[in-house]
């Protein structure tokens, strides 16, 4: 099931360019509620308790708290999204760690480095000419992800799995199969030209260096010697490709990869600044709802209160968020979650790194060394990643790193134990209630979807609102359907829609806007 979740996840997308952040999304949001509904139906088949080790109660604690703080949320749409993502994305990662006890950790390992290769390569292939319906101009090459950063960052966080493949690998075909992709990875970091997954890729190679440093001097395990530098190889052969191929991509500057390289710390200017004020902005959000914050996937809900006139996050047309998401993981946790529960989270990714610094120095060959090594660097690239730009907000990443995490994960003493026998009323809740939350959230990312084809095939009013019907959350179905009733005189299509659109984001500006001429005001919150 996890495997086939990976490869879905990667290769999900629609082709309804009117929804150019959302037809990349929610595919993928659709793929990993699925795959999480067939890994709980899966693993509770056998199961008779369900056991919680230290980290995994610091886990539900934030879920929890995410599931308090997203009932409080102004938009309990995008509050249901969000914490949708993290509840499928914690199933995952028990899920994967089940797997792993039970003997399949390589396998599934080798089946997550595969399709995060395979996302890589629909980035080169749109690189080099090849179009479709399901590639967007945007931010290309994005591939299937419709953004070259998301590729990037995936590719970043998954380098250092792929190269614990390399080492440890068995045979001469998974040597080279690991190489390959080595190379293929370089190629769509390169030219990706993203900041935040080039510090990411230092950040793991710089914890990969000392720890294999640590295992020769331990083991003199001669696969260490021979294998990284072909790596190394490969990895330059990738970058070296990516500079020197002619390609079809438009960069304005005439040598855009030096200038990313010369300008991946710079904070005075663009993005770099940008992102400063974002999070100086965001945290004013967190010391007004330090507990429990804004609610989950609210951030850009409640963002353009607070936010100062000429703030490059807001967007000049409509006065909303530019991104629906802030440029960080940790500042969006803070300001949406509260600090209780981003202290839980942190809390519980140290005990996982923690657990693994005591099975390296417990290890007894060169395997058991690197694994929790290999997770170590994995959880350093992923806070990078999360440090400058959105990841576990996503599902693609959520469905990578907690899977990697959960097959990395060294076995810890349970703290809880609780049965899971239908025949109790707490076994059948938890059972049964998993079950249903997952059916729920699938349910609701094909309704997303659906709309969204409705939406794009309509000529009439009607089809319109059936598809604002069908998703109910959308607010650019809203706004488009007040629009029209704005363009036709029709107040009635106006006040129907843009009272709903304000009711999902009471701070946008536009919902007003198009109400005023119909006399409807609304009070300043």
């Amino acid at each position: 099931m996890l495997q086939a979740g990976a490869v879905a996840i990667v290769l999900a997308a629609a082709s309804y360019k009117l929804f150019e952040l959302d037809r990349y999304f929610v595919p993928k949001e659709l793929a990993l509620h699925l795959t999480a509904l067939a890994a709980i139906i899966a693993c509770v088949q056998g199961a008779r308790r369900l056991e919680l080790t230290r980290v995994d109660t610091l886990l539900a604690v934030y879920l929890l708290l995410g599931l308090v703080s997203a009932v409080l949320a102004d938009n309990h749409w995008a509050a249901a999204r969000a914490l949708g993502i993290t509840f499928s994305g914690l199933v995952l990662f028990r899920a994967a760690r089940a797997t792993a006890a039970a003997g399949w950790r390589w396998q599934l390992l080798a089946a997550l480095s595969s399709a995060i290769v395979l996302g890589c390569i629909t980035s080169l292939l749109q690189t080099y000419g090849v179009t479709s319906d399901f590639f967007s101009l945007n931010r290309s090459p994005g591939g299937t992800f419709g953004n070259r950063n998301f590729v990037a960052h995936l590719a970043a966080i998954g380098a250092p799995v792929l190269l614990l493949l390399l080492v440890l690998a068995p045979r001469a075909r998974s040597i080279l199969l690991s190489s390959l992709g080595v190379a293929i990875l370089a190629a769509a970091l390169v030219l990706s030209r993203s900041r935040a997954a080039m510090l990411a890729v230092i950040a793991g190679a710089a914890v990969l260096a000392i720890g294999v440093w640590l295992a020769q001097r331990r083991f003199h395990d001669p696969r260490i010697a021979r294998r990284l530098p072909l790596a190394a190889t490969f990895a330059a052969v990738g970058a070296a490709a990516a500079i020197l191929v002619p390609n079809a991509l438009n960069w304005k500057s005439d040598s855009p990869y030096l200038d990313t390289v010369t300008g991946v710390v710079n904070y005075r200017e663009g993005s770099g600044r940008g992102r400063l004020v974002q999070y100086g902005t965001s945290l004013k959000l967190a010391a007004e709802h330090p507990l429990l914050g804004v609610g989950p996937g609210n951030w850009a809900v409640a963002y353009p209160r607070v936010a100062a006139k000429g703030d490059p996050s807001i967007d000049r047309d409509d006065g909303m968020t530019a991104n629906p998401w802030p440029s960080s993981d940790w500042v969006a946790m803070i300001a949406e979650r509260g600090i209780p529960a981003t202290l839980a989270f942190v809390l519980a990714l140290t005990g996982l790194a923690v657990l693994a610094f005591g099975a390296m120095r417990n290890s007894l060959d060169l395997e058991e060394f690197l694994t929790p090594l290999a997770l170590v660097a994995t959880l350093a690239a992923t806070f990078v990643v999360g440090c400058f730009d959105a990841s576990l907000l996503l599902a693609t990443p959520t469905l990578f790193v907690w899977g990697l995490l959960g097959a990395l994960a060294t076995r810890a003493a349970v703290r809880v134990s609780i049965p899971l026998s239908t025949a109790t009323a707490r076994g059948l809740a938890i059972v049964g209630g998993s079950i249903i939350v997952a059916m729920l959230l699938s349910l609701r990312s094909a309704t997303q979807l659906a709309s969204m084809a409705m939406f794009s095939s309509a000529t009439t009013v009607g089809a319109y609102d059936r598809a604002s019907i069908v998703d109910p959350g959308s607010y650019r179905i809203q706004m488009r359907i007040a629009e029209i009733g704005a363009e036709r005189g029709r107040c009635d299509l106006v006040k129907r829609h843009a009272v709903r659109a304000h009711n999902l984001f009471p701070f946008a500006p536009e919902p007003a806007h198009l109400l005023a001429p119909c006399g409807v005001r609304f009070k300043r919150r």
